[in-house]
């Protein structure tokens, strides 16, 4: 697929489709469909938990509702079904159907994807909201779905940082300090800033926190409290307010799988995935201030950013990974031109 053939007409090309059912283990009965939906964060229920795994769950019950139960959602939490890496490929070969899931954990993969996690071109809720009608949103759709992957919700969550001791505020008090920043343009930028960067999927963090092979830990407010990171922490610096530090965490679904639904179906599937963007924000945007009085509470000093340290924080990465991104390929070159315009 092009760059130039846009989400929607993505869409309505999938909507001619000839209505067929999935096949084999999708098929509970005759004319029934489950989709399997995975991810990495703890499970709760529809009603208290993560909120990543709530927004999964309401994904499933709402699809059953508008189906009236012909087709049915199952989600299984903590990495349960299969291991958080391996979630993005299985999902690009039809060998899993849904998954909530950071886009920049698959930067391996594809280095394109690394946007999601690219310090200081995100950092406001709001303008990573605007991605998804922007240019860059549909260039980012477009290239996901030519690899096999439909987005059905666009999750934007910003980052803290949860520290065993001394807390990283400003650039310089990384230096010395292990740290995981979650993608490979966040850890050039704590390399420049002197730090020593771990690879660490979110479910990992607080073992390794809790054993010394980490000092500090960039991840999502929700995961801060999910995985008890206050438990193994001295010092919290927030997201609340202002940050520098946003990731795409967005609900998934294998094309391969998309393509197989009935042609109602698949519009709904969208519909309910649109639908609960609101819900996601508002989850991430109380997190980042419920986040501060979990760590308070646990005996944490907690710290928040100023502008002046977010632009300090940007300018760093402005010079290194932001560089760094563009030179990998064409299409990430453009794709960051496209969001420094939403900036």
């Amino acid at each position: 697929m092009s760059d130039g053939i846009s989400r929607r007409k993505l869409l309505a090309g999938l909507a001619g489709l000839p209505a067929v059912a999935l096949l084999g283990r999708r098929a509970q009965a005759a004319g029934k469909i489950d989709l399997k939906i995975s991810h990495q964060f703890p499970g709760g229920t529809i009603a208290e938990g993560d909120f990543r795994d709530r927004m999964c769950r309401m994904f499933a019950a709402e699809l059953s509702k508008r189906t009236h139960g012909e087709v049915t959602g199952t989600v299984y939490p903590s990495s349960s079904l299969m291991k958080v890496n391996a979630q993005f490929s299985a999902m690009r070969k039809g060998a899993l159907d849904i998954s909530l899931f950071p886009v920049s954990y698959a930067g391996g993969e594809l280095p394109e994807v690394n946007i999601g996690l690219m310090p200081g071109v995100v950092t406001s809720y709001e303008q990573g909201a605007a991605w998804k009608k922007a240019e860059v949103g549909k260039v980012f759709s477009d290239f996901l779905a030519d690899k096999g992957i439909v987005i059905l919700s666009w999750v934007w969550q910003a980052g803290g940082v949860a520290c065993r001791a001394k807390p990283i505020v400003e650039p310089e008090d990384a230096k010395g300090q292990k740290v995981r920043g979650g993608s490979r343009e966040m850890d050039t930028v704590l390399r420049t800033a002197g730090a020593a960067v771990m690879s660490v999927p979110s479910s990992e963090i607080y073992q390794s926190m809790q054993t010394g092979a980490l000092d500090a830990a960039m991840t999502s407010s929700t995961s801060l409290m999910s995985f008890r990171l206050e438990e193994v922490s001295k010092a919290l610096v927030t997201g609340r307010g202002k940050a520098y530090w946003f990731m795409l965490e967005p609900l998934l679904m294998s094309r391969a799988v998309f393509e197989k639904l009935p042609k109602d179906v698949q519009s709904t599937v969208m519909a309910i995935g649109s639908d609960l963007e609101k819900f996601a924000t508002d989850s991430a945007k109380a997190d980042d201030q419920s986040v501060a009085a979990t760590y308070a509470k646990a005996g944490a000093k907690t710290f928040d950013l100023s502008e002046a340290t977010v632009r300090r924080w940007q300018a760093i990465a402005r010079d290194t990974a932001w560089k760094d991104y563009a030179a990998r390929t064409p299409l990430c070159a453009r794709i960051l031109a496209l969001a420094e315009k939403t900036l």
